[in-house]
Order: C-alpha cells, then sequence, then structure tokens
C-alpha cells in the first residue's frame, strides 16, 4: 500500500510536468486566460488577505516548513531509515503541493508572451543605440544627482525610512497606468523580509513569495536601492515573473514617480546596466562616458558595491549557479545573462520617446 500511494504521487508529479509543458507552448492562451485573467484576481485576493498584516506571514510559512523537515529528517536518521518509503512518499506528495501552489498561483506568469511582443517593440539594438540612450541616462541621473546633493562628489542620501518607500510605490504605477495597462497596483503588500541576514548573504535584494503574494524586501540594502527594488518585487506581483521584465517595469516606475528620490533610483539602476553592456561592447566609449557621470552617483554605486561586498562568502557562488538554473528551469534560458534583455527594452522604448522629468 506504501508503495502504491509512492507511484501514484510520482506518477501525478509527472503528470503535472507534462501538462505545464504543453501549456508553456502556447503564450499567448496564458497571457489572455491567466495573467491578463485568473491571476489578476487570485494576486489580488492574496494580497488583500497578507496584505495589511504588518509582518512577513510568508516568511514564518517558510520557517515553518524548514523546522518541519529538519525534525522529519531527525527522525528518519533516528529510525536508521526504517521509515524511509513514508518519509520520501510525504515527500513526493508535498512536491505535488508545492509544483501545483507555485504554477497556479504566479509561476505560469513565466510563459507569458515575452514584453517586448507585449509592448509591439524590437527585442535587438546597436551599440550607437546603446550608447545615445546611456548619454541620456546620464545627464538625467546628473540633474536629479544636483538637485538631491548639493556636492557633486557627495553620495545622495535617503530622507525616507523604508516604509515610507512602501507607502509611495503605488503613485509611480499609477502614473505608469496610463501607457501600460493592468499596472494598478492595488492593494499593497510589500514587507521588510525577517530573512534579511540570508538574503544579504545569497545575494539577493528581495523576492516574493508565490504563495502569499507578499513582495520581500532586504531592508539592509543601501536606501537608494529600495526604491527600485520595491517597485521590482511589485512588478512581480503584477504577473511579470521574468526578472529582466520585472527590472523594466521597475525603472517605469520609479523614474515616473513624483518623488525625485525615486526617479533617482531608478535612473542609476538603469544606467548602470546600460554602461555595463557599453564596457562589454566598447569599452573605450565605456570609460568616456563613465567620465561624464558626477562622482556622488559613483559614490552611490560603491555604497551597492561595497555592501554586497561585505556579505560575499563560499556558498554564494553555488547559490548563484542553483538560482541560474533556476531562472532556465522557468523560461529563462540564458540564465542570469537574461538579465541584460532589460537593456534591449529600455533602449527601444526609449527611442522615440523622451525620459521621464
Amino acid at each position: 500500500m506504501k508503495i502504491k500511494k509512492l507511484l501514484i504521487y510520482s506518477g501525478v508529479l509527472v503528470l503535472q510536468i507534462i501538462g505545464l509543458k504543453l501549456l508553456a507552448s502556447n503564450p499567448e492562451f496564458i497571457e489572455q486566460y491567466y495573467s491578463n485573467g485568473i491571476y489578476e484576481y487570485t494576486s489580488r485576493l492574496f494580497r488583500y488577505v497578507f496584505g495589511w498584516i504588518p509582518f512577513s506571514f510568508g516568511d514564518l510559512m517558510y520557517t515553518a516548513v524548514i523546522v518541519y523537515l529538519l525534525v522529519a529528517l531527525f527522525k528518519l536518521f533516528r529510525n536508521k531509515f526504517k521509515t524511509f518509503i513514508p518519509f520520501l512518499t510525504q515527500g513526493i506528495l508535498f512536491a505535488n503541493i508545492i509544483y501545483f501552489a507555485f504554477h497556479i498561483l504566479w509561476g505560469l506568469n513565466y510563459y507569458r508572451l515575452p514584453l517586448h511582443q507585449a509592448l509591439g517593440i524590437e527585442n535587438q539594438y546597436t551599440t550607437e543605440e546603446v550608447i545615445s540612450l546611456t548619454q541620456r541616462l546620464i545627464k538625467r541621473a546628473n540633474m536629479l544627482h544636483e538637485r538631491l546633493q548639493p556636492n557633486d562628489t557627495l553620495p545622495v542620501v535617503f530622507q525616507q525610512d523604508l516604509q515610507d518607500i512602501f507607502d509611495k510605490t503605488p503613485e509611480g504605477y499609477a502614473i505608469v497606468e496610463d501607457n501600460f495597462p493592468k499596472l494598478d497596483y492595488h492593494p499593497k503588500s510589500i514587507k521588510n523580509s525577517l530573512y534579511r541576514y540570508p538574503l544579504s548573504y545569497m545575494g539577493f535584494g528581495g523576492y516574493l513569495n508565490p504563495i502569499t503574494q507578499e513582495g520581500q524586501i532586504n531592508g539592509l540594502l543601501p536606501a537608494h536601492r529600495w526604491p527600485l527594488v520595491s517597485c521590482h518585487e511589485e512588478a512581480h506581483q503584477l504577473g511579470f515573473a521574468k526578472e529582466n521584465e520585472a527590472n523594466f517595469i521597475a525603472v517605469m516606475a520609479t523614474t515616473n514617480n513624483p518623488d525625485p528620490y525615486f526617479k533617482y533610483s531608478g535612473y542609476i539602476f538603469a544606467l548602470r546596466y546600460c554602461l555595463s553592456d557599453v564596457y562589454q561592447r566598447n569599452p573605450a566609449a565605456g570609460e568616456l562616458l563613465s567620465a561624464k557621470i558626477k562622482p556622488g552617483i559613483l559614490a552611490n554605486c560603491r555604497q551597492s558595491r561595497d555592501f554586497w561586498m561585505a556579505y560575499q562568502n563560499p556558498l554564494e557562488p553555488l547559490l548563484a549557479k542553483f538560482y541560474g538554473g533556476y531562472l532556465k528551469a522557468n523560461n529563462q534560458p540564458a540564465g542570469m545573462q537574461s538579465y541584460n534583455y532589460v537593456v534591449a527594452l529600455l533602449v527601444n522604448y526609449f527611442k522615440k520617446r523622451p525620459l521621464h522629468v
């Protein structure tokens, strides 16, 4: 009987995987009926249910699962693996539940239409085009730095606390929605993660809990990163599962926000990505562009670099490989390199559009 249950649960898991592959082959269907249909309602429902709680319910849920797993493993070793079949059966059953819940509550968004298709823009660009956009981003970032920090050599100091940032994020999305339908961010469910230190050692600025729909922010990050990361996790909540697309939406939400600190956060993020791309294509041009950036902006960038350097550890490369594998398994075949797609979105979107003031 125990073996029969194990085989049944294993068979159901295989059927789920096959079913997902079939659904993934029809992104138009997922776009219309899931991302712009069922998901809109389930996402709002879970944000209503958990958004009002002042702490991260999802983090507590993960803690309970980890404790349960450790206790189960302890019992397994204590019994010298005599209960291995029941343990494995429960594990496969749990995998079935998580696999189904992950995809039905959020994960199917990985298989929707690519964002450049939905926006009607190209996904290729030339070196000249990215250099042109980088020049424009430098001008905008320099202007904002001058507005927020009178001293060219000093970094911008953010005046708001993390909760202030959370409260202001919907303002940017409300403005972006004029050009991007389906970006009405309400209700809000964004939290300061209880796992701030583990996230820092793992190299993560935040994450979305796909079960509770809570956006989790690493509150230890330098403050100039808070607006961008918050809007990034909210983009995930709105159904943009792929990291590169969530980055692009976050840039739109921050640079459209009336708060100049949000704009600054978004523009220096976009600048970093585009300048890095220029360096890869034309190092000499990258050096010339870097020389035009105010030292205070570079000081903010060093704050981010120093933060991550402080949490470097031997496990980080392994975690990066694991996360790259996760991205590849979820319709991002380039893995961590797929993050560069955000440059293609930025270049082609702003090719004939002004940067937001």
